[in-house]
C-alpha cells in the first residue's frame, strides 16, 4: 500500500512539476511580485531630487518559455509616474531565446544581451524608479516572448514602435507568442 501510494505521490510531483514548467513566468530575487522594492533599485540621477537609489537594475529570469520563441522584449513601466501619462523606464529587445535572465545591477548600463530601445529619459539601458513623495507607484515589467530574431529591430526604438512591431495593425499576425509580468512598488523613502 505505501508502494502505491509512493507512486501516486511520485505521479502527482512529477504532474505539478511539468505543469508548472510550462507556465511563462517572470520572476525576480530582488523583489517579490506585487511588494516594495529596495532603495537601490531606484535611480541615482543628481538632478532630480526624487532620485533616492544606485540605479540597480533587479535581478530578473523566466522559465516556460513558449514553443517558437526566437526573441525577447522586457519593458518596465511606471503607468502613475508623470501625473498619469506614465513613463518607460526601460525598452529592451532582441533579447536571445538563449537568455534566461539578467543578474543583479548587468542590465543598469548597456549590454550585448539585448537591443536597447529608447526609454522616456532617452536611454536605452535600465533607468530606475524617481518616485515623488507620497504613494508607491507600481513599476510594472513585462516579458514577451516572440517571433522576431533577435537581430531584427534596429536600436532606440520606443515602446509604442517595439509594440507596432509586435502586434501590428490587421490582417498582419501578431508575432508574440505569449507574456508574462511582474509588478514591484516603490515609494520615496521619507
Amino acid at each position: 500500500m505505501l508502494r502505491v501510494l509512493g507512486v501516486g505521490a511520485l505521479g502527482l510531483t512529477w504532474a505539478a512539476t511539468a505543469q508548472a514548467q510550462g507556465v511563462f513566468t517572470l520572476t525576480s530575487t530582488t523583489f517579490k511580485d506585487g511588494q516594495l522594492m529596495p532603495r537601490k533599485v531606484a535611480n541615482n540621477l543628481t538632478t532630480n531630487p526624487n532620485c533616492v537609489g544606485e540605479n540597480i537594475s533587479p535581478q530578473l529570469s523566466w522559465t516556460g518559455v513558449p514553443e517558437g520563441t526566437k526573441s525577447f522584449v522586457l519593458l518596465m513601466e511606471d503607468p502613475e509616474g508623470r501625473g498619469g501619462a506614465g513613463v518607460h523606464h526601460w525598452v529592451a529587445y532582441g533579447i536571445p531565446p538563449t537568455v534566461t535572465g539578467f543578474a543583479e545591477g548587468e542590465v543598469s548600463k548597456p549590454s550585448d544581451k539585448y537591443v536597447g530601445g529608447k526609454s522616456t529619459q532617452n536611454v536605452g539601458y535600465y533607468s530606475g524608479p524617481c518616485t515623488p513623495a507620497g504613494p508607491p507607484h507600481h513599476y510594472t515589467f513585462i516579458l514577451v516572448a516572440t517571433d522576431l530574431e533577435p537581430k531584427e529591430l534596429p536600436a532606440g526604438l520606443t515602446r509604442e514602435e517595439v509594440l507596432a512591431k509586435i502586434v501590428p495593425p490587421a490582417p498582419a499576425m501578431s508575432r508574440a507568442k505569449g507574456t508574462t509580468g511582474l509588478v514591484g512598488l516603490f515609494q520615496k523613502p521619507n
